[in-house]
């Protein structure tokens, strides 16, 4: 009879879930951490933060999508510490010991060394982010009926610093909802006041995309009316002031930081192992540079292949990918066979900028328009875990579709009472 090997996740996002998928169960057993209990799809969190999609709607209970997998146990807690030399990790509700560990922790928000910008701007990069942002914006308008014409400026002013896929979604869906949902909620407020800008600090929106792309994006959002401004730098924010680094300036309430991310970092791993924005350094099996049972999956792992020198692209796909080849590597690992190389194959890259508009970028063509807008909503439907929740979301876009408008406007957050 087969000992099970005993593989620790760290992580439930789109590497962490497809491991644990594809693993055989017959030759390991699993505990899944996560400091969350819930699986949030992450392209889709701008739409969460723009009123268009509940967040249940994009986040996915750990427990419910195992609950037939009787190899599968999962922990709510986070991991402090990794004790290679005996094979254990030291976590927020106690030590376990591994076989083989995976970390899968995925990326924080860059904000490249400005801790005053952190402690004012807003980010994107869980449900939570896109609820705060969301309650803030609708109490935002809340505030401007009854505000000065001095406070006006800037609670009218909302920025976003970053024009990569982020970025240039949230400035799109808030120009779309400026002009078909919030003048029907806020009949006394003067939308035309209402200013959306995106600052990039590339000479493009889209920037690593194709030249159709950037170009497209570029005229969409223009027609949509959001400022952008290229080649700009944010120097300072202290929650009033946005100060760029040319020293121009801009007086606003919200901004929201899409500019960048850096690696995750947990405490006991090799210094070596760690590269550029602390992804870590794996070889070709996802295996962690300076380690002999430790891998690193998605956005967190930095592999160098020919075709890509500078490491992945932080994309769901190549988590998903590499999280494949990972499980089948798992058996031959245990067999003593030969490991199988990760080679990504890029099958394109998209981007949404609002109804009707949208470019996509694949291998050997790339477009814009509306039949690139329905691929999208395709491909991202199809990510989507349940069949329920596909359902719902495709409920939500078609009712929005036809009607221009949601009914999702609503402020989840508890009153101040002394």
């Amino acid at each position: 009879m087969i000992t099970k090997k005993k593989v620790i996740v760290v992580g439930g996002g789109f590497a962490g879930i497809q491991l644990i998928r594809n693993i055989d169960k017959d030759l390991f057993d699993i505990i899944l951490i996560d400091k969350i209990n819930h699986h949030q799809f992450q392209p889709l969190f701008y739409q969460v933060a723009t009123s268009q999609l509940e967040p249940s709607s994009i986040s996915f209970p750990l427990r419910h999508i195992f609950k037939n997998k009787k190899n599968i146990q999962v922990r709510l807690g986070e991991v402090l510490k990794v004790d290679s030399l005996n094979n254990k990790i030291n976590t927020t509700i106690g030590n376990f010991e591994y076989d083989y560990l995976v970390i899968a922790i995925g990326c924080k928000t860059n904000y490249f060394g400005k801790d005053n910008i952190s402690n004012h701007a807003f980010t994107l990069k869980t449900t939570y982010d896109a609820i705060t942002i969301r309650n803030h914006i609708l109490l935002t308008f809340e505030k401007i009926i009854s505000a000065s014409e001095e406070e006006k400026e800037s609670l009218l002013n909302l920025v976003i610093v970053g024009a990569g896929p982020t970025g240039v979604e949230l400035a799109g869906a808030f120009a779309e909802i400026k002009k078909n949902v919030l003048p029907k909620d806020y009949p006394g407020i003067d939308f035309s006041k209402f200013k959306i800008t995106l600052i990039e600090g590339s000479k493009n929106t889209l920037n690593s995309m194709s030249p159709n792309s950037k170009t497209a994006s570029a005229k969409y959002l223009k027609e949509m009316k959001v400022e952008v401004l290229t080649e700009k730098f944010v120097d300072e924010y202290d929650g009033e002031i946005l100060t760029l680094k040319d020293g121009s300036k801009i007086k606003t309430k919200t901004v929201i930081w899409a500019a960048g991310v850096t690696g995750n970092k947990i405490e006991g791993m090799p210094d070596e192992c760690f590269a550029l924005s602390n992804r870590m350094k794996v070889n070709r099996a996802n295996k962690v540079i300076g380690t002999e049972n430790i891998f690193a999956l998605g956005d967190i792992a930095f592999m160098e292949t020919p075709k890509y020198p500078k490491g992945h692209p932080q994309l769901a796909n190549v988590a998903i990918n590499q999280a494949k080849n990972l499980a089948k590597n798992f058996k031959k690992i245990l067999k003593g066979k030969v490991t199988t190389d990760f080679e990504y194959k890029d099958l394109g890259s998209m981007a949404t900028i609002g109804r009707n508009k949208a470019v996509v970028d694949l291998p050997f063509i790339n477009f814009s328009g509306y039949f690139a807008w329905l691929i999208w909503m395709f491909l991202h439907l199809m990510l989507i875990l349940s069949v329920k929740n596909k359902l719902i979301i495709f409920i939500n876009w078609a009712w929005a579709y036809i009607t221009k408008d949601t009914s999702l406007r609503l402020i989840l957050t508890q009153s101040k009472t002394k």
